[in-house]
Formats: structure tokens, C-alpha cells, sequence
């Protein structure tokens, strides 16, 4: 069970200014507001909000989070209001619980109910991407004390987590979270290969692989003390059981045959230290050069940086390291939360910039009709996998999966959209239809005269905003056969 204790601590550690009284103020209200409440496991109600709160603190978030994590769900299970939450805590803090309450209506109840909430869910984030934060809190705890529900309603939650919020976890980079999810999920939607697992991973094989981990740990710290290296941490870390799971499933392979079940972490000060590391563990273990990438040069969309590094190992052993610096380590945990601790602790202001594809959400929503039509939407510009391209000056743009030039071309600008005749790709001439990869540098051939974008391009262009210029620009009389020719497919 959390206690208010270890919540301030938490606060504390995080932001030695942080006001810790208001914290204790909404412990007092929360537990006021929920006296004689139980759980369906029989425990005090007051535990949840403070294992939600508690998840949050670890997660580094701003005071104001954290009391709208022990408040949550005060409006709505209790006889207290928003209002009085307003009053005693002030507009921010109720502006992000009365974001949560509106979340709490998510469930799987008939495909058009589960249309709707999941608009909800993406306009709340798009309006305070906090929200989201506290409901994943919220949502973990409601896993973890799952078994005193039916079955029925275990599986419900259970998947409508695994469909709504592990996605969203991972775009936003919470992979510390994202990964407790997908095993609780994992136990209750598949519980005889969810035990299986377990009793392979956490039982049979374990001590061998703690064993293992604890040699090449000795071996790795011994040599990076030899190379001058100072204030570093090696740890081990175990792949969740649903990644492997998903491993074993999508490349038909035995759980032995899973080659990086876990990897050893190397955190250390500074960049050019990441780089001092991996020629250390060169030196002493041979490289599998295809298994090298560098995370740190090129991030992946969603921010996350690291060294990761694959190597034959004691006994030929297949052995994988991560190295990342301390900061980086904070945000592989908790991606976008990550950003607000060190906002806090340089005392900067703690507003946090939407990442490009949030702001996408608001921008759809203006021009989607119905429901129905705004998620199918976001499942294709956001859901989708997404990649990262490159434009001649370096910047990096964020686009979905088996984009194409013309996407990037309206990602810059309306104009070069409109304009464009063709592209060069990695230097290389190449059609405007082409599939673009990540780490593709992408240029666009213009041409002044052009009058405006063809109406073949929607045939395979992937995102909103495409779509949505190539029909505002087309001449109006080749919009009418455009819709006409939708019409009859």
C-alpha cells in the first residue's frame, strides 16, 4: 500500500521547492471525501488515489499532477464537486480531474459508444497531454487489483487497455509503464501462455541468467574503471514477459531461440562517454554489426535515445548493452513525463510543447464529420507506425508508415505540395508514389507554373493533411468527379 509519506518523499526528491503542503491538503480532502468507501478487494478506497499519486511521483511529475492523481476521482464517487475541488485546489487542478472524469466513460460497450469515447480520449489528450498521465496511473493500479472482478469484466478492462492505452503509452515514450500494462493485460486475456511464460522466465531460468548478468557485469566494470571512467551504473534489464511473447509470435521462434531476453545497462554522465563505453565493450567481446544502432545520432520519433549494442559475449553468449546517459535513462522510463522534472529542476516554466502528432488530433476534429470518421483518421496519421525523414536542411519530420513524398511535401508547406513534379530520395530520383523509410533525406522538385495537385494523388497518400490540401487546391470542377468516382467505390 503507498503511503502520503512516500508520495512527499517522492515529491521531494524530484523538486526539493516543491510545495509539499498542498499535497498533504489533498490527501486530507481525498480521504475526507472517500471515508467508508471500499474497494472491490475490500481495502480502503482512499488506496487508490494514493497508489495512482504515487505512480505519478515516480514518474516526476509537477505538483499540480500529483494532486489531481490523489483527487481523481472525487466528482465522481463522491458527494464532493469540481467545484469544491476548484475552490480548495484551484482551475489547474480541477481542469486536469475534470479531464480524467470525462476519460472514466471508456469502455468497450458497442463499437459506436467505443467511437465516441475514444474521440474523447484523443481531444483531452490533445488539450492536456497531463491527462493522459493520471489515467495511465489510474489504470495500472485498477490492473493490479483486477482478480477481485469477474472474469468477464477482468477480460474487458483488460483489452480495452491493451487496444486504447499501450499504444498511446508508446507513442509517448512511458515505456516503464507501457511494459507493466502489457503483462497485467497479458495474465488476464491469455493466462495459460501468460503462466507458461512466467514459470520459464521467472522460475526455471533465473538464477542461471542472474548468475551470468553478475560475471559480465564484473568483467564490463573492471574494464570501463581500467578506460577512466567515472560515475557509471551497469544494471541488468529483463524484457517484459509480453515482449517476448510477441517476439516468439511474430518471428516463429522457440523461447530459446529469443536472443535478447535481457541486456545489460550502462548509464553514464555525458554523450561523449556513451560513445568511451561502447568502444570498451568492443574491445573486450566481439560486435554482431547488424544488431548496431544508434539511437542517440537519430532518435526514434517518439524521443527515445540510446546506445544499443549487440555482442557474442562470455561462452559465445549473445548479449545485449544499452548505454544512455542519465537523463536519457529518465526518459526511455517515462518519455514525455520526463521533459516536466527537468523543466522543474532547471526552473524553467513547466509548460511542455505538444508533440506534432497531438497537435494533429485538434487539427482533424476540425474537419472530420462524424466520430466514426475522426478515429479512423487518427488510427492513420497516429496509430499507424511511424517513421522519421529527413529534409535537405536536417530537420527531422514525423510521418506514418508507407508515406510518400507528396505527404512530406504537404507536412512542409501547402505550396511545395501543390507545386511538386517529383523528389529526390537519398539523392536519388524518385516518384512522387514512392514509399518513404525512416532515415530517408527527402527533396522536393517543384514546379512554379504548376497549377495545382493531382487528383491520382489520393489514390495513395497516407495522412489528413494531404488528403485534405490535394481536395482544398483540385480546380472545382475535378473535385465533383473526384467525389463521384469515391462515391461509386
Amino acid at each position: 500500500m503507498a503511503t502520503i509519506k512516500e508520495i512527499i518523499d517522492l515529491a521531494r526528491q524530484n523538486n526539493p521547492k516543491t510545495d509539499t503542503e498542498i499535497i498533504e491538503l489533498a490527501f486530507e480532502f481525498a480521504k475526507k471525501a472517500h471515508k467508508n468507501q471500499k474497494r472491490k478487494t475490500g481495502e480502503p478506497y482512499i488506496n487508490h488515489p494514493l497508489a495512482t499519486a504515487k505512480t505519478l511521483a515516480e514518474m516526476k511529475t509537477d505538483t499540480n499532477v500529483i494532486v489531481a492523481g490523489l483527487l481523481h476521482d472525487v466528482p465522481e464517487d463522491t458527494d464532493y464537486t469540481l467545484e469544491d475541488v476548484e475552490k480548495n485546489f484551484g482551475k489547474e487542478v480541477a481542469e486536469l480531474v475534470k479531464g480524467i472524469t470525462k476519460l472514466s466513460i471508456i469502455k468497450y460497450r458497442g463499437v459506436e459508444r467505443y467511437i465516441e469515447s475514444l474521440r474523447k480520449l484523443f481531444l483531452a489528450m490533445a488539450n492536456d497531454i497531463r491527462v493522459i498521465l493520471i489515467k495511465f496511473a489510474d489504470r495500472l493500479n485498477n490492473l493490479q487489483t483486477l482478480y477481485a472482478l469477474p472474469d468477464r469484466k477482468q477480460k474487458r478492462i483488460a483489452q480495452e487497455t491493451m487496444e486504447i492505452y499501450v499504444p498511446i503509452a508508446g507513442l509517448l515514450g512511458i515505456w516503464h509503464l507501457k511494459w507493466q500494462l502489457e503483462d497485467l493485460c497479458f495474465k488476464y486475456l491469455q493466462p495459460k501462455e501468460f503462466k507458461k511464460m512466467k514459470q520459464k522466465y521467472l522460475v526455471e531460468e533465473k538464477m542461471e541468467r542472474d548468475q551470468y548478468i553478475d560475471k559480465v557485469k564484473k568483467i564490463l566494470e573492471n574494464k570501463l574503471n581500467d578506460d577512466g571512467l567515472k560515475n557509471f551504473q551497469i544494471t541488468g534489464r529483463f524484457k517484459h514477459l509480453y515482449g517476448i511473447y510477441q517476439k516468439m509470435q511474430t518471428k516463429y521462434r522457440n523461447f530459446d531461440e529469443i536472443h535478447d531476453v535481457f541486456a545489460l545497462r550502462v548509464v553514464v554522465e555525458t554523450i561523449p562517454e556513451c560513445y568511451k563505453v561502447v568502444g570498451s565493450i568492443h574491445s573486450l567481446w566481439k560486435p554482431l554489426t547488424k544488431r548496431f544502432k544508434d539511437y542517440i545520432a537519430v532518435p526514434k520519433v517518439n524521443g527515445y535515445r540510446s546506445i544499443h549494442t549487440t555482442v557474442f559475449a562470455l561462452s559465445g553468449r549473445i548479449t545485449e548493452f544499452q548505454i544512455r546517459t542519465k537523463k536519457m535513462d529518465l526518459e526511455s522510463k517515462y518519455g514525455i513525463a520526463a521533459h516536466w522534472y527537468y523543466k522543474q529542476k532547471d526552473g524553467e516554466n513547466t509548460v511542455y510543447h505538444q508533440p506534432e502528432w497531438v497537435k494533429n488530433i485538434l487539427e482533424i476534429q476540425k474537419h472530420a464529420d462524424t466520430s466514426n470518421e475522426f478515429i479512423n483518421r487518427v488510427k492513420v496519421d497516429v496509430f499507424q507506425h511511424r517513421i522519421f525523414v529527413f529534409t535537405p536542411k536536417g530537420d527531422v519530420i514525423d510521418l506514418p508508415r508507407k508515406s510518400t513524398p507528396i505527404d512530406f511535401a504537404y507536412h512542409i508547406h501547402t505550396d511545395i505540395g501543390n507545386k511538386a513534379t517529383g523528389a529526390l530520395i537519398n539523392e536519388k530520383i524518385a516518384p512522387l508514389n514512392a514509399i518513404l523509410k525512416s532515415g530517408d533525406l527527402v527533396k522536393i522538385i517543384t514546379e512554379k507554373n504548376r497549377k495545382g495537385p493531382s487528383r491520382d494523388w489520393l489514390k495513395f497518400v497516407k495522412t489528413h493533411t494531404a488528403k485534405s490540401k490535394i481536395k482544398q487546391n483540385l480546380p472545382p470542377s475535378m473535385i465533383g468527379k473526384v467525389l463521384n468516382k469515391i462515391r461509386k467505390k
